[in-house]
């Protein structure tokens, strides 16, 4: 599902505010990975915007997995920003949480539910795949999914 309205997220601090400003998924992506719960601190949710309808404004620091993607957040308070790809104009995963308006986005889907903790169990119908049927199609980088 897509909406072209515009939305406005921000850091804790408000340094760094984004805005997303045409078409973008209006569905939030849940990934239980153990990366995903060591950076975010539980869950990761995503919702998918094309590079070209985003605008970030603000001290963004930006670190970079090896072979895998850029993680960015915020220079001053340390909230997570987005996860993005390495290739140029890749889209960007951007931390719903950071997005008022994403609060009433559904869920997607969940990868990584085996890894899941007791605490992050989610509700509702949506499609759910274990590390195992995940990484058929999506082959892990070695050494980072422990």
């Amino acid at each position: 599902m897509n909406r072209a309205d515009e939305i406005q997220g921000q850091c804790l601090c408000g340094a760094v505010q984004i805005t997303v400003s045409g078409a973008h998924d209006t569905e939030v992506g849940v990934c239980h990975c153990y990366r995903c719960q060591r950076w975010s601190g539980g869950l990761y949710a995503t919702f998918d915007a094309p590079a070209g309808v985003v605008t970030v404004r603000g001290p963004v620091t930006r670190y970079t997995a090896p072979h895998l993607a850029e993680r960015a957040f915020c220079g001053i308070c340390g909230s997570n920003l987005w996860l993005r790809d390495q290739e140029s104009g890749a889209d960007y995963e951007l931390v719903a949480g950071i997005f008022r308006a994403a609060a009433a986005y559904p869920v997607r889907s969940e990868i990584y539910i085996d890894q899941a903790p007791a605490y992050a169990e989610l509700q509702g119908e949506h499609p759910r795949r274990t590390a195992g049927d995940y990484e058929v199609q999506h082959p892990p980088v070695e050494g980072e999914t422990s």
